[in-house]
């Protein structure tokens, strides 16, 4: 079996931005504020492992659910893309990440690690959208789906490193930091959004990518 390195790093970073392990770093802090510094490290965990199994419950189950409702995996990839595209525009130009998240901490009396640090801090709707996705069915192999399923756990895993880490993290970033970060990753996953609208067109069968790309490489020679 052979690796398309390039398509797993590209996997890679869309799950890396989707999920954003540092901004849920400052949502986490303010979730543990009034917890005993002993459980916090429980905390992080417990939040992470229910947001790696939504993620993976919607891994292995998200497309079998779209099938049984009727509905094409094209007609989901354009309008995941669209919300991914919104997503990302709050990402950009609305509040960052911790701040939105923090505030509905604030309004939710710390109500635990489940929400909103494990939901919808980790596992976002962009995340689950972007899973759905990056899993298909029909162009992807098992193999295939457990290398992403891998890439999943490894930022999962990133995930709950930097929330272990979170003091020195967010010492090191400042919430300024953090803001930026959010902003740049939005600007990617805008462009991963923009991708996975085309790609619903040419499931589809509106577009033919391969050609646009081949009629698009002749006329710049």
């Amino acid at each position: 079996m052979t690796f398309d390195w390039s398509l797993i790093l590209r996997e890679f970073i869309t799950l890396f931005v989707v999920i954003d392990p540092i901004g849920s770093v400052p949502v986490f802090l303010f979730a543990v504020t009034q917890v005993p510094a002993a459980l916090h490290r429980r905390f992080a965990i417990r939040a992470v492992i229910v947001a790696t199994g939504v993620l993976l419950l919607f891994l292995m189950g998200g497309q079998i659910l779209l099938e049984a409702l009727g509905l094409r995996l094209g007609s989901f990839q354009i309008a995941g893309g669209i919300v991914l595209f919104l997503f990302a525009l709050t990402m950009i130009f609305g509040d960052s990440k911790p701040s939105s998240e923090i505030e509905q901490a604030n309004r939710n009396h710390l109500s635990g690690a489940v929400f909103p640090l494990a939901m919808p801090s980790i596992a976002s709707p962009g995340a689950m959208l972007a899973i759905v996705i990056l899993t298909d069915n029909n162009r992807n192999s098992i193999p295939d789906q457990a290398i992403t399923a891998a890439l999943l756990v490894v930022v999962l895993a990133i995930t709950l490193g930097l929330l272990l880490l979170a003091v020195q993290v967010q010492r090191f970033i400042g919430e300024t930091g953090a803001s930026v970060i959010s902003r740049v990753m939005g600007i990617i996953l805008a462009t991963v959004a923009v991708d996975a609208v085309l790609g619903g067109f040419d499931t589809l069968g509106v577009l033919n990518l391969d050609t646009a790309a081949t009629l698009s490489a002749t006329s710049s020679h």
